[in-house]
């Protein structure tokens, strides 16, 4: 139990600082450190972050950071996509939701890498379409509830990019909507799956705690740093858990019977580290040259 209360406040810190993450530590904790069953983990981390999600929002609520209108549609569309996503779940194996856990990792690490345009500063340009909250949040519930994961990191960039919110904004309203349908997932998935509730009640309690401590270390640590950081470290993540669940069945499908399962290990590993590389070296060019606004003599004036 002291493991985990330990390891518990990485999650909570994660959600503090990024505003987002906390499924991708906690899934890999219970799974590879606690040695919980993987959908069991699945429904617990759900659980897990919802709990904390919902008292990070609190916190950012009483600093006019959470925009409810846009929050609560988008985190009902939301319930509905995880529900259905965490009723699927019971029909995928435990190794499949783990592959699918690993590629939302990579994803996730991609977007943090490439970062996000600021938008720090500006007014708000008005609530998001109503059609659009609706369809996205059916799509990134979905996703949270089927495998766990994809909350913030996916919810942020919506809300800043299209609803033109400042990041702070976007981020408080970001984790009322990853608490809702984390709940929603879990009760999808808490019908087939048995949780250790003197665990959950551990990690939950630790990762609260991780979310104050994460909140007043934002003003210490460059948030463009952290978001680097952290993305490598998802991306050694995903290769871990690519390497460890391409199993028997999954060579055979794929020819690689032969292969030892150390090349495949080297082979995740080096192809997650491709990814992240070839993303790095885009944005250093992208910032070296960034584009200008046009002049009047470039538009021929």
């Amino acid at each position: 139990m002291i493991l985990a209360a330990v390891l518990s406040v990485l999650i909570g810190v994660s959600l503090g600082l990024l505003g987002g993450g906390g499924s991708i530590l906690t899934v890999p904790i219970l799974v590879y450190a606690l040695g919980v069953d993987p959908k069991t983990a699945i429904a617990t981390s759900l659980l897990v972050v919802g709990t904390t999600s919902l008292v990070a929002a609190i916190q950012h609520a009483r600093r006019g950071n959470v925009r409810y209108r846009t929050g609560l549609i988008f985190g009902v569309a939301g319930m509905a996509g995880a529900f259905g996503g965490g009723i699927l779940a019971g029909f995928i194996s435990g190794t499949v939701l783990l592959l699918l856990f690993a590629a939302i990792m990579v994803a996730t690490a991609v977007a943090m890498l490439r970062g996000r345009r600021s938008v720090e500063g500006q007014e708000p340009q008005g609530e998001l379409p109503v059609g659009r909250i609706v369809v996205d949040g059916l799509v990134v519930g979905a996703v949270t509830g089927l495998v766990g994961a994809g909350g913030g990191f996916l919810v942020v960039p919506a809300l800043a990019l299209l609803g033109g919110l400042s990041m702070p904004v976007a981020i408080g309203t970001s984790l009322l909507v990853i608490a809702l349908k984390s709940f929603a997932g879990f009760a999808g998935h808490v019908s087939h799956v048995e949780i250790d509730w003197a665990l959950t009640g551990v990690v939950t309690g630790a990762a609260v705690a991780g979310s104050f401590a994460g909140a007043r270390m934002v003003s210490l640590i460059s948030p463009d740093k952290l978001r680097r950081g952290f993305a490598w470290f998802v991306l050694t993540m995903a290769a871990y858990i690519l390497s460890n669940n391409l199993g028997d069945t999954v060579r055979g499908a794929l020819g690689l019977d032969a292969v030892p399962q150390w090349a495949l290990s080297l082979a995740a590993a080096g192809a997650v580290a491709l990814v992240g590389v070839g993303v790095s070296l885009v944005q250093k060019a992208r910032a070296a040259h960034p584009p200008g606004p046009v002049s009047a003599a470039s538009a021929g004036e």
